[in-house]
């Protein structure tokens, strides 16, 4: 088996200003808490330099001049510095802590919102993996670069800059060799950037397909193990790994060559600078001191470790550039389905449906192999219909549009007598209710899961909901009863379970519009029985559309619609179609006589014909 992933964007390897300044407005809102932060860095910086001032005094003023008087004044100096940065230090880093989880929060919020009003066919082609890793991960890094990398880069500029200055007040001369190193650094730091950005990028895109292969070998584990294929599925994922291996090894390694190669540099600007003050006092040029030539080498030294320390933010902002740029990829995301605006709230849908002409295809270059094509069908209000036919023949896509999860390429769906495409998504949605041939259950409680169908009902409703969808008997055979939790994705539960209770779920939303897709498929005959019973109940309050599987389960539907290459081939009731021979006829046939089959010979498969899209 291989695994095909949607590819992702590929972004240029230049440096995107653009991204940079879109992080920062990361930051906007949070303004007072960075102005708090940006107050207390300065404070330290400030501070680390006039230390080393303060040393300069003690040697010339205290230590040589032998003045205890000044030795006593430094230090007194000394520790009040001392306990003032110690209090600005913890200021920015509660501050910027605060900021970080805040900047997580809202993003994370955001883009979380952002996916709810996607349409169904992003989820198509994106794979979970990749969204995954945009709302964690992603959004981890680009929450440290906007926090504790801004916090490194500031300190280290201002150090640098008032290191220049303090520079600058004891000698002039020596100040402008250091100066002169300043554009070789940038010009290394320019060299280096896109060459780690490349690589960092790939890490990224690399790190998305192997979360999204982590994902689908979990979920498919019992496929996976029923087969024997762990060992294909571990060669498969090396493939995965060995590419974001090599892929970080070349980050790592231009990372790694970033230091060093700053570090050179720097250390020629201090071997000319220690050998100038040298020539200097040998000379007598320039009035230096001792303690004058220790504080401005110190300076100088204490310069360099900014700047190594500014290398490696360098490279960790390639890498959360790379993830800021897939952030925004998501959230520049445009929903293919979105409210017209002069959308409004009919206050109900229970009304006839019609489709008129309605072609439609999934992808953009399959315009000349529709799925649907010139489709017509009026469905009067309360009517149950029942769609079957061949896999591919346009069954589920005709409850997809129907449903606005898509929307027509051509014609028209009118709800009542107005195109459906002039209500909101939210008042058609709301009033739809939904079981899938797979039901979907939520982590929680047996109530939690039913209650979603209507957040505000009563656990005597949510009872009587249970009741009436069959499954209220094997949920107080439970031990917690309705507090049972169901686990991940209803795993602790029978597919049956799972069917009643997504039944018991539509039932209490009280749907206008009911759509069930096979929702018998899966279950044993007893269970289609109470699913069947439950079905009765509900559709006889709404309008119904019923995609089946097992063609006995619809004998009672108001019209029976066979289905095939996008049209509609026979329609009418089970004993119209019956009668007519056609398509319907062979299908419910040979269907019944396979389980006949299966009803005499225990061991006989029972062959039934596919019906899904």
């Amino acid at each position: 088996m291989s695994v095909n992933y949607f590819e992702e964007e590929e972004f240029s390897t230049e440096f995107n200003g653009k991204t940079i300044l879109r992080l920062l407005k990361q930051l906007k809102p949070h303004w007072l808490y960075m102005a708090g932060v940006g107050v207390s860095i300065a404070a330290v910086a400030l501070a680390d330099n006039v230390f080393t001032l303060l040393n300069k005094q003690l040697i010339d003023n205290g230590i040589i001049a032998g003045n205890p008087e000044v030795i006593k004044s430094v230090l007194l100096k000394y520790g009040g510095l001392t306990i003032m940065q110690a209090f600005m230090v913890f200021g920015f880093i509660y501050l910027l802590g605060l900021v970080g989880e805040k900047v997580q929060y809202s993003l994370r919020q955001h883009l979380f919102n952002h996916l709810q009003r996607l349409s169904l066919s992003y989820y198509s082609v994106t794979p979970v993996g990749w969204i995954i890793s945009r709302v964690t991960s992603d959004v981890g890094r680009v929450s440290d670069l906007l926090t504790w990398g801004i916090l490194d880069t500031t300190w280290g500029i201002l150090n640098i800059s008032i290191a220049l200055v303090f520079m600058m007040t004891i000698n002039w001369r020596m100040a402008l060799i250091v100066l002169l190193f300043v554009p070789v650094l940038v010009f290394v730091a320019v060299k280096f950037r896109s060459k780690i950005l490349a690589q960092y990028r790939e890490v990224r895109k690399q790190n998305s397909k192997i979360t999204g292969q982590y994902n689908e070998m979990i979920t498919g584990v019992r496929v996976i193990k029923s087969l024997g294929r762990e060992k294909q599925s571990l060669d498969e994922f090396k493939v995965e790994t060995s590419a974001m291996y090599r892929a970080s090894v070349r980050a790592a390694i231009l990372s790694a060559l970033f230091l060093p190669s700053i570090q050179f540099l720097s250390s020629f600007a201090l071997a000319a600078v220690i050998y100038f003050a040298g020539w200097q006092f040998d000379n007598n040029i320039g009035g230096l001191t001792i303690g004058g030539i220790q504080a401005f080498v110190s300076y100088v030294t204490f310069m360099l470790w900014p700047i190594f320390d500014m290398a490696r933010i360098f490279a960790e902002m390639q890498m959360a550039v790379a993830s800021a740029e897939r952030i925004f990829s998501l959230i520049d995301s445009v929903p293919t389905i979105t409210n017209a605006d002069n959308a409004t709230d009919p206050g109900s849908i229970a009304q006839d449906i019609t489709f008129e002409n309605v072609t439609f295809w999934y992808d953009d270059d399959a315009e000349k192999t529709p799925v649907l094509k010139d489709f017509n069908l009026t469905v009067r209000k309360g009517e149950t219909i029942a769609l079957v036919g061949p896999t591919g023949g346009g069954k589920t896509t005709t409850v997809n549009l129907l449903a606005r999860f898509y929307e027509p390429k051509q014609g028209t769906i009118k709800i009542g007598d107005r195109d459906y495409r002039d209500y909101t998504l939210h008042s058609i949605h709301s009033r739809l209710g939904v079981v899938l041939q797979t039901p979907h259950l939520f982590s929680g409680s047996v109530r939690e899961n039913i209650r979603y169908g209507r957040l505000d009902a009563t656990n005597e409703e949510i009872e009587e909901a249970a009741k009436l969808a069959g499954a209220h008997e094997f949920i107080m055979k439970m031990p917690k009863q309705y507090e049972e939790e169901v686990g991940e994705s209803g795993n602790l539960l029978s597919v049956g379970q799972k069917q009643l209770i997504s039944l018991a779920r539509a039932i209490l939303a009280d749907p206008e519009i009911f759509i069930m897709d096979e929702a018998t498929s899966s279950v044993d005959t007893l269970t289609e029985a109470l699913i069947q019973k439950a079905m009765d109940r509900l559709l006889e309050k709404c309008t119904s559309f019923v995609i089946a599987h097992r063609l006995s389960t619809i004998k009672n539907a108001d019209r029976i619609l066979v289905i095939e290459e996008g049209q509609i081939k026979e329609m009418g009731t089970h004993a119209e179609l019956i009668k007519r021979g056609g398509k319907y006829f062979q299908l419910y046939t040979k269907q019944f006589r396979h389980q006949m089959e299966a009803a005499l010979d225990p061991y006989a498969r029972a062959e039934t014909l596919p019906v899904a899209d």
